[in-house]
């Protein structure tokens, strides 16, 4: 029966597409279209493997490349003979892990297994921190419900002054061959032992604390440390401080940052803005005032003839950046004029009308 199908149309590569493009191509699409992931394809995947297993051998694909449309598979429909419609997947199989070159038990998370490194959960907290602390940075000690080492076998599982023994049900390997049954027949993987959790050795006598698992659930206090100049929605992330997990590392910490907003101040790149409210005669005559920065409170001197909205700096009272080199106090002038004036006043701003002013 003559094959009415693109191989190299199926796995998405050029027909000068090397070996390696080849493998490469399939591994994507197996991954994708395997029939034990929810989201597979048995069909697309039966179709992929077909296309690989004439294109990764050379004599194959030199008879697909000279016939094309009338290349014979060389054994009934679709090349492949046996059991599952056409398709013997063990013969698959034998090719797929000498002529592809890795094992399936070293891709066990490749087709499902989950055979890789446990690792324990994740954890995602908020912290609020002052505008002053979010500028300087701040030490906060939190006090989180987790998953931890246990504090008596320190994470072993075993009663304190006992031995470890090799697990007997993977014999000191840590991992074990399970054979599942498919579409396709029987799959082989290598997955991480469940009696030792990949460790190879189960205590002699279990911790009563933690009745062997080596973790339990537990309060346990945290150190954060806030960088200077850290902005809002920024996250902070303490590698290993989340959920602890028998025979793996820990998961991470994430804290994200939250400032509460200081109605004196704001912050432009790593300069701090404030308003300052000055008297109309200030504004006129010039004066010094007082202004109350992060660092405490510094003198500034208001020029005569200073305008509405225009700004001073105090340099290097802002925000510390990447270098180390902090930024400037930025100071914008708000003149306030008088909602009332005395007759008096009012004589004194007839006058300097009268001089142009």
């Amino acid at each position: 029966m003559a094959s009415k199908k693109d191989y190299y149309d199926l796995l998405g590569v050029d027909k000068k597409a090397t070996k390696d493009d080849i493998k490469k191509a399939f591994h994507k699409l197996a991954h994708k279209y395997h029939p034990d992931k929810s989201s597979g394809d048995a069909d697309k995947f039966k179709e992929v493997s077909e296309a690989y297993s004439i294109l990764s051998d050379d004599k194959k694909r030199a008879e697909y490349d000279s016939y094309g449309q009338n290349f014979q598979g060389g054994a009934g429909a679709g090349g492949f003979g046996g059991q599952a419609g056409g398709f013997d997947f063990s013969q698959f199989q034998d090719a797929f892990q000498n002529g592809f070159g890795f094992d399936f038990g070293d891709v066990g998370d490749f087709f499902g297994g989950g055979g890789g490194a446990r690792r324990g959960r994740d954890i995602s907290i908020d912290l609020e921190v002052s505008f002053k602390e979010s500028v300087f940075g701040t030490k906060r000690t939190v006090l989180l419900a987790k998953v931890g080492k246990c504090d008596t076998c320190h994470g072993s599982g075993a009663k304190p002054g006992t031995d470890l023994e090799t697990c007997k049900t993977c014999n000191g390997a840590g991992r074990v061959h399970e054979t599942t049954n498919s579409i396709f027949g029987q799959i082989t993987m290598q997955q991480t032992c469940r009696t030792c959790h990949g460790q190879g050795k189960i205590p002699k006598e279990k911790c009563a604390t933690c009745h062997g698992q080596g973790v339990l659930r537990k309060q346990e206090e945290v150190d954060i440390a806030v960088p200077a100049g850290i902005d809002g929605g920024e996250m902070i992330r303490l590698t290993g401080q989340g959920e602890a997990v028998q025979g793996g590392a820990s998961g991470d910490l994430y804290v994200k940052i939250h400032v509460t907003p200081d109605p004196r101040y704001k912050k432009e790149g790593s300069n701090i803005i404030s308003d300052l409210s000055v008297k109309l005669s200030d504004a006129l005559l010039g004066a010094d005032y007082k202004v109350e920065t992060l660092d405490g409170a510094e003198k500034i001197s208001i020029p005569q003839g200073v305008t509405h909205g225009e700004t001073l700096t105090i340099k290097g009272k802002g925000i510390s950046n990447n270098r180390g080199k902090r930024g400037d106090f930025i100071v914008k002038v708000k003149i306030t004029l008088p909602q009332k004036l005395s007759k008096t006043a009012k004589n004194l701003v007839e006058k300097l009308k009268e001089e142009g002013i």
